[in-house]
């Protein structure tokens, strides 16, 4: 071949494959709060939500997915980092609006992750994995200017009037641009956790001046209402989503939406809407955020390279006051036992759809088991940037990536999960063990009344197979499986991972197993080796 062909040649594929690695997909992971396995009406929610249910009819459902805990904070450390939750100092419940944060910023992120390889990372929604406030100097205290107005709510119980400390003219530490996104807009936790303000960039938008009281009454800007949140998120997602459709780096988009948790507060456009009252409406809005996304996506040309993953960070919680909801044929946690902070299928089984027309056939369905603490991985193998993950980076997380392909086979050996109070179960094929009486959070029997009824062993072992409303313990007729399990999960704890690689550790050993539970097995009281 004559040298100038060749160089021209030379020049063609060289052109393409840089082409061919401009073309990494856009990613959006959109995480709902507190909806519920049957929440969506394709599952069989009776609130209309058509756009997750465009997601599953044009991209890949689900069946067996879960979150690594069943509340917020958890799930989300979970998701950001690709390590189970109960590994970070964090051992029971949930972080708060003033909580200090969770994630060290020598950790490396999902975000700091993409952005390493050149994606331009966002964050817009609820963060609720602690931040670093700072204080005003010399003890002083801001004076709110209603505070007359909220002198009893004040003095309630878990109510203290506190935050006003804080000096919000400044930067916080630790929170989404120092764990590696390029930019920010979110509310520092769950929209009943004050201080009730928006931050961008990792600096409050507006001072606090008043008391508002979304539950907890606390510090808020004079501006700001809970049922603007979901409008404000889906105009801050589409301005990046429009505004990055320009630039030759593809984008990461983490959206955690503030709904249908607590307020349930739906806008002023969608009360009403439903035949469900106001947690209808709220879904509804919900769904619609999802809309406006995959608007703006066909608008800025971004759809057919795009992969969306909705989920939920835990299933339905009480406060949407699901007896109500099933007495009109909505079951919003599906025919799964239990419900938000339970150690039941309903604590932790929730929606999970990816839409992504240029690799996943639309209409498929998976029953994998994946969980939420997966994402790291499958973006890494994705983007084939695997090589970056070292030892300690992503410990828990597997690929779901063969799934999306179509691909039968189990991607992870077992899942752990975690309730509210610190209880664990581990799930492997169609046993699962419950390792503690009870629900192990809010529904019956908590854990007050089971420790204390003789009639509850300390373990449940469940076949789901047969049993998936986890109503026949047959935990005495198959001790071997019980034993296996136990083994498998103090592994888990002591070598800090449950992928392949060598021993990690954790951020002190969870001690919140309960007595009964170590009376059985006192080494799930043990120490790291």
């Amino acid at each position: 071949m004559p040298q100038k062909y060749l160089a021209l040649l030379l020049l063609f594929i060289s052109s393409s494959a840089s082409i061919f690695a401009a073309k990494q997909p856009n990613i959006i992971f959109i995480l709902a709060d507190d909806l519920g396995y049957g929440d969506l009406s394709h599952a069989g929610g009776l609130a209309p939500t058509p756009f997750t249910d465009q997601l599953a009819a044009e991209g890949m459902r689900f069946t067996d997915a879960h979150t690594t805990s069943s509340v917020c904070t958890p799930t989300r450390y979970g998701i950001v980092t690709g390590r189970y939750n109960w590994r970070s100092t964090l051992k029971k419940s949930v972080t708060f609006g003033l909580s200090a944060p969770i994630i060290p910023t020598s950790r490396t992120t999902v975000a700091s992750h993409l952005k390493k390889i050149g994606y331009h990372t966002g964050f817009v929604g609820k963060w609720h994995l602690g931040l670093g406030w700072h204080n005003l100097p010399n003890g002083e205290v801001a004076k709110p200017v209603n505070a007359d107005d909220h002198k009893k709510a004040a003095k309630k119980k878990n109510n203290k009037p506190d935050g006003w400390g804080i000096d919000y003219s400044k930067k916080v530490t630790g929170g989404p641009v120092a764990l590696g996104f390029d930019e920010s807009f979110f509310i520092p936790a769950s929209l009943d956790m004050y201080p009730y303000v928006y931050l961008r960039n990792d600096k409050v938008t507006q001072i606090p001046t008043h008391i508002k009281a979304f539950h907890r009454p606390g510090p808020s800007g004079a501006d700001f209402e809970a049922e603007n949140c979901l409008m404000d998120f889906a105009k801050e997602s589409r301005d990046f989503i429009k505004k990055n459709s320009q630039s030759e780096k593809p984008f990461f988009l983490y959206l955690p939406l503030t709904s249908p948790h607590t307020p349930i507060v739906p806008s002023e456009k969608w009360r009403g809407k439903s035949t469900l009252g106001t947690y209808g409406d709220f879904l509804m809005e919900t769904d619609w955020v999802v809309g406006e996304v995959l608007k703006q996506l066909k608008e800025s040309g971004l759809d057919e390279n795009t992969m969306i993953v909705f989920t939920s960070d835990n299933g339905c919680s009480p406060q949407a006051k699901i007896p109500d909801l099933v007495s009109k044929g909505h079951l919003p946690n599906s025919a799964w036992r239990g419900h938000k902070a339970d150690i039941f299928e309903g604590g932790h089984r929730v929606p999970f759809l990816v839409r992504w027309p240029a690799q996943v056939k639309a209409k498929t369905i998976s029953d994998t088991l994946v969980c939420t603490v997966d994402f790291f991985k499958t973006v890494a193998d994705i983007t084939k940037s695997s090589k970056h993950i070292t030892p300690n980076i992503a410990e828990d997380s597997f690929s779901f990536l063969p799934s999306l392909k179509g691909e039968k086979q189990a991607i992870r050996p077992f899942l752990i999960h975690h309730s509210i109070a610190g209880q664990f179960a581990i799930r492997e094929g169609k046993w699962k063990l419950n390792l503690c009486p009870g629900s192990g959070g809010w529904s019956a029997p908590r854990p007050p009344v089971a420790m204390k009824d003789p009639k509850l062993p300390g373990i449940q072992l469940f076949d789901l197979s047969k049993d998936p409303s986890e109503k026949n313990n047959v935990q005495a007729s198959h001790p071997e499986v019980v034993r296996g399990l136990v083994d498998k999960l103090v592994k888990a704890i002591q070598e800090g991972r449950t992928t392949e690689g060598p021993q990690q550790t954790n951020e002190g050993w969870p001690n919140t197993v309960n007595s009964k539970t170590l009376a059985l097995f006192p080494e799930l009281g043990g120490t790291e080796k």
